[in-house]
C-alpha cells in the first residue's frame, strides 16, 4: 500500500528491495554455535569441532554449543560448592575438553567409563588445556540456556 503512494519508480524499486532483504535477513539463520544440530550429520561435528578449535585459540567464554567426544579420563567429583561430576573428553579433531557437570542440579552419569562417547550441550570456556563445558543442567531460575549431556541413549539434564 505505502507504495502505491510513491510516485518515484526508482524508490518503489529501493523499498522493494529494502524489504525482500530484510525479509530474507528475519527467515535465514546465522551460522551460530548453537545451531550445529545433528551432530550425527559428520559435517555438523566438523563444523562444531571448528568452533571449538576457534574458541580454544581465541581464548573465548561464554560460547553456547553442541559437540560430542569420547571420555578419555575419569576424574573424582568436584565438591566444593555445588558438586560436579568431571570427566575429559577427545573431540574427534584431538582437542581435550574437561567437562563439569553440576550432580546438584542433573542426575551423575553413573555408567559413563573411558571409551564412551559423550554428547553434549553446554557452556564453553576457554582454559589453556582445551577447555571446559559446564552448564550442562537446566537453569532453576531460568536465567540461563539449559544444557544436556548425552550417554547411552539418555539425556542428563
Amino acid at each position: 500500500m505505502v507504495l502505491k503512494f510513491l510516485g518515484n519508480t526508482t524508490m518503489k524499486k529501493l523499498i522493494a528491495t529494502i524489504f525482500v532483504v530484510f525479509l530474507m535477513a528475519a527467515c535465514t539463520p546465522l551460522p551460530t554455535a548453537d545451531n550445529v544440530a545433528n551432530l550425527d550429520n559428520p559435517e555438523a561435528l566438523d563444523q562444531s569441532n571448528q568452533l571449538l578449535e576457534e574458541a580454544f585459540e581465541n581464548q573465548t567464554r561464554n560460547l553456547q554449543i553442541r559437540g560430542q567426544g569420547i571420555v578419555i579420563k575419569m576424574l573424582s567429583d568436584d565438591l566444593d560448592g555445588s558438586q560436579h561430576q568431571r570427566f575429559i573428553l577427545e573431540l574427534s579433531s584431538g582437542q581435550t575438553l574437561l567437562v563439569a557437570h553440576n550432580i546438584d542440579l542433573a542426575p551423575r552419569i553413573n555408567s559413563l567409563k573411558v571409551g564412551d562417547t559423550v554428547t553434549f550441550y553446554g557452556e564453553y570456556e576457554w582454559n589453556p588445556e582445551g577447555g571446559v563445558i559446564h552448564w550442562t543442567h537446566h537453569d532453576p531460575a531460568g536465567e540461563h540456556i539449559g544444557g544436556w549431556l548425552q550417554h547411552d541413549g539418555r539425556t542428563y539434564q
